[in-house]
């Protein structure tokens, strides 16, 4: 079973988000979607400073099986990204919560997050 944390918000797309700190939101993917990605190979991950829009591609995770799309669950701008994943990106499949996370960003319109689902929704996304 899949670990899902009550503090976060999720997306349709299995990306993750702490907002707990509103001027750098930490995003990653869920625990399901590196479970079903399985081995995970490579990421390329956003450019600091670059302005995104909810629902945009903006970074890449491969694994043994595929490539796929991440998207940004909210509009803004990206402040920090988790460099250690690039020597590292295992850490996505070992702690997707913690070491795993990929990029921080600050929110432009915080009522996005009213779009996202709590956990208790995610958790019947993927029953």
């Amino acid at each position: 079973m899949s670990q899902i944390l009550d503090h976060l918000f999720y997306s349709d797309s299995h990306e993750w988000i702490d907002p707990t700190n509103p001027d750098a939101a930490t995003i990653g993917v869920s625990d399901h979607a590196q479970e079903e990605l399985t081995d995970v190979v490579y990421l390329e991950l956003p450019a600091v400073g670059r302005a995104v829009t909810k629902g945009e591609a903006i970074a890449v995770i491969e694994s043994v099986k595929a490539a796929n799309d991440i998207y940004s669950p909210v509009s803004g701008e990206i402040v920090e990204v988790n460099e250690a994943l690039t020597e590292d990106p295992a850490a996505v499949n070992n702690d997707p919560y913690a070491t795993g996370w990929m990029f921080r960003i600050k929110l432009s319109d915080p009522s996005e997050l009213d779009s996202l689902m709590n956990a208790e929704a995610y958790r019947g996304h993927v029953g």
